[in-house]
């Protein structure tokens, strides 16, 4: 049983990755689709309950944003795994600008993100950390956290 937490601010590639590398495996938890918190936690105790492989595919940025899922997880004997994708500011800007209309976010909410973010470390809980970098035509790399 895996829980997969993704961290990162907005529009640096964490949806497209979840398509890409878990999509046939893992349950998608993502509070833009969910729309709430409540929603969100019943969907959560669903794929604990039911021990069912899923992916946190939200922004996270602060350890307490983090601990929603992995003490939950943990109490169920998941393994932790965190996903941290490169999370530069003007480069997540222009990406945005590439978006549909109807999937942009205002600057201000990416540049919010990114003043909050704080690095994921092993002492929040996690088994595994790796590092993901964008790369062109929708493809990535993953790379082992070196903190």
């Amino acid at each position: 049983m895996e829980a997969v937490i993704f961290v990162g601010i907005q529009a640096t590639g964490k949806s497209t990755f979840y398509h890409h590398r878990f999509g046939r495996t893992h349950l998608r938890i993502n509070l833009d689709m969910l729309k709430t918190r409540h929603r969100e936690q019943q969907f959560l105790s669903t794929c604990l309950d039911t021990r069912q492989r899923f992916v946190v595919d939200n922004t996270n940025p602060t350890p307490a944003d983090r601990q929603r899922y992995i003490q939950p997880a943990q109490a169920q004997g998941f393994s932790i795994t965190g996903y941290y994708f490169e999370s530069k500011l003007a480069d997540a800007l222009i990406r945005n600008c590439d978006r549909n209309l109807d999937q942009q976010i205002p600057d201000k909410g990416i540049r919010g993100t990114a003043a909050r973010l704080v690095l994921p470390s092993y002492e929040e809980g996690f088994d595994q950390l790796f590092y993901v970098h964008i790369l062109p035509h929708q493809h990535f790399a993953v790379e082992d956290w070196q903190p």
